[in-house]
């Protein structure tokens, strides 16, 4: 694969607008602290318990408040325990800050198994316990699951964005764009770059069908030939792919993985046993992470120079400076917090938890229902710099059939440097025009 130190995309005109990327540093910090400071005010305790505990949960006027998160921790290859442990260190965090509203908070977590019938069980776990909301899960069966939701009036806030009814039940809160956001995002990203003929590496599902009409719509304005590579979901062997995708190595040839994390595992491998020498390789976090990237060599790995397309700011940034601070206050040396997966998680609580002081702050009891209510009355939830501030007002959600549900329709541009994902380009871009199948902004 070509080294290409130094590059640099030239910056498109729906990219990196003066203020609307994330914020200096330091008033990132200081947007993080401020909300800090507000949960401190809130009296009450805050404690954790595992999915199933004894302790009672409350809705409303009386008792304890409650959530969950869950994800999948004893089924291998799809595991994502930091999903659950960054939010029993948030538990611990904001009961050391004072609790929630003058009552305790119980973060139940939840093992969904990796199967339909795990993640329907934990959704039913969730309607015994009154939660007032499940937050920051990770699991592909919202499209099973959400019903069981939707019936005991429970919103699902900031889930990973695996399936259609997280960007389309009215009971759903995404905080990320999902990976046709990250795919739109790839493709402007590689037309900045000066690719000329991309070829996109996807699975070969019904939810990868749609990315090649994004990614399709991304690089209309540049001209850029596009060539659609499918794989199996159980497809092991990616040398066949990765040769298709590589071709005849010309230059100005750029390959978009959009495989889920073995599978990009495989490619990568594929990739440096080929060796090419002017295709660059882009990919979309999720799939290539910190973690990938140390797996296959840091410095020397074959994904050194290339590109990433990501919902928030790389992991290096001070953004994520709480984060780190609340997984080492927790002391689960475990949680990696370079992992999209727990960045997603840290970003949808401390959604839920200014929506709950907003609440609070108007007298009002934390409620299913008056915490759906605060997140539909269209209010913008600062998030510390993570993303730009999010609401679910009507004007806001995307107008779209497939995604109604989605709000964050910004991505951010990022490049492994010396072993390390860094900042290709500073600031958010906005691909809402890819989505909705408009004109990019002049």
């Amino acid at each position: 694969m070509t080294r290409r130190s130094g590059l640099s995309a030239r910056r498109l005109p729906d990219e990196g607008r003066p203020g609307e990327g994330p914020a200096p540093a330091g008033s990132a910090r200081r947007r993080t602290g401020a909300l800090a400071a507000a949960l401190v005010v809130l009296p009450g305790l805050l404690a954790t318990s595992a999915c199933g505990g004894s302790a009672p949960a409350g809705t409303g006027d009386s008792g304890d408040y409650t959530v969950m998160t869950w994800a999948p921790s004893g089924s291998g290859s799809a595991d994502r325990h930091g999903v659950t442990a960054v939010a029993a260190a948030i538990g611990k965090s904001v009961d050391a800050a004072g609790g929630l509203g003058g009552r305790k908070l119980q973060v139940l977590t939840c093992d969904e198994q990796n199967t339909p019938d795990g993640a329907t069980a934990c959704a039913r776990k969730a309607a015994d316990a009154h939660a007032v909301a499940v937050i920051g899960s990770y699991s592909q069966y919202a499209d099973i699951f959400m019903p069981t939701l939707e019936a005991a009036g429970i919103p699902y806030l900031g889930g990973f964005g695996l399936s259609g009814a997280e960007f389309s039940s009215p009971y759903s809160y995404p905080v990320a764009g999902g990976t046709p956001t990250l795919v739109a995002g790839s493709g402007r990203q590689l037309a900045a770059a000066g690719c000329r003929n991309v070829t996109l590496i996807r699975p070969d599902t019904r939810a990868g069908d749609t990315l090649t009409r994004y990614l399709s719509g991304a690089l209309q304005p540049s001209g850029a030939k596009l060539t659609d590579v499918k794989v199996g979901e159980k497809t092991t062997d990616l040398g066949g792919p990765a040769t298709r995708a590589i071709g005849d190595d010309k230059a100005g040839s750029c390959v978009i993985d959009a495989l889920g994390p073995d599978q990009t595992l495989g490619l990568i491998d594929a990739y440096r046993r080929l060796g090419p020498k002017r295709t660059l390789l882009a990919s979309l976090l999720g799939g290539v992470q910190q973690s990938a990237i140390d797996a296959t060599g840091g410095a020397a790995s074959p994904l050194n120079e290339s590109l990433a397309t990501g919902w928030y700011p790389p992991e290096g940034s001070r953004v994520w400076d709480d984060l780190r601070a609340t997984v080492r206050a927790g002391g689960d040396e475990h949680i990696d917090t370079s992992d999209l997966g727990v960045q997603n998680t840290w970003v949808a609580y401390q959604v839920f938890l200014q929506a709950a002081q907003r609440i609070s702050s108007a007298g009002r009891p934390l409620t299913a229902k008056t915490l759906r209510a605060q997140l539909d009355s269209g209010d913008s939830l600062d998030t510390g710099g993570a993303t730009p501030a999010l609401n679910w007002g009507q004007t806001d959600m995307l107008p779209s059939a497939e995604s109604p549900r989605l709000v964050n329709t910004w991505v951010t541009f990022q490049q492994v440097k010396d072993g390390r994902l860094a900042e290709q380009q500073r600031g958010f871009s906005d691909v809402r025009w890819v989505l909705t199948g408009g004109k990019p902004p002049q």
